[in-house]
């Protein structure tokens, strides 16, 4: 029986870049359907998770905090999200979802053929295999 190849680093991170500029291209395609920039579509989909600060949205989407004044300015005009002082300090910002601003995210997703049908190759072990993967190196914090 013989060994499958190994995948070194350099080669992992080019099937990353180009794994991320299909998704990255899908998406744009699937927030302009929707007349969204893919900056607005990125901020929809972050504030998915949960209300964020306007200063933590910011870091999170890695641009200026003025920047993210107006792409959120944009999307309130629009009705998909909303402005809240916090609780502890009403000078902080946070910035939700509305429901039609979900709606939105969800028609963007559903949107993203080449990334479902690429997905949708998978079986559920495959599934559960790329999610465990993609979660470790994504989202577990670094072992110390």
């Amino acid at each position: 029986m013989t060994e499958a190849p190994r995948a070194d680093t350099a080669q992992l991170m080019e099937l990353l870049s180009v794994s991320l500029g299909v998704y990255y291209g899908d998406f744009t395609v699937a927030a302009a359907s929707e007349n969204l920039t893919a900056s607005q579509g990125k901020a929809l989909t972050v504030l998915r998770r949960g209300p964020a600060a306007m200063r933590a949205l910011a870091e999170t989407m890695t641009c200026d905090a003025s920047n993210m004044t107006g792409i959120i300015d944009r999307l309130e005009k629009r009705g998909l999200v909303r402005r809240e002082p916090g609780a502890a300090d009403r000078r902080v910002k946070y910035v939700t979802l509305t429901p039609e601003g979900e709606r939105v995210t969800d028609a963007i997703r559903a949107k993203m053929r080449t990334t479902q049908e690429g997905l949708d190759r998978l079986d559920s072990q495959d599934r559960d295999t790329l999610y465990t993967l993609l979660e470790r190196v994504f989202t577990s914090p670094p072992a110390t």
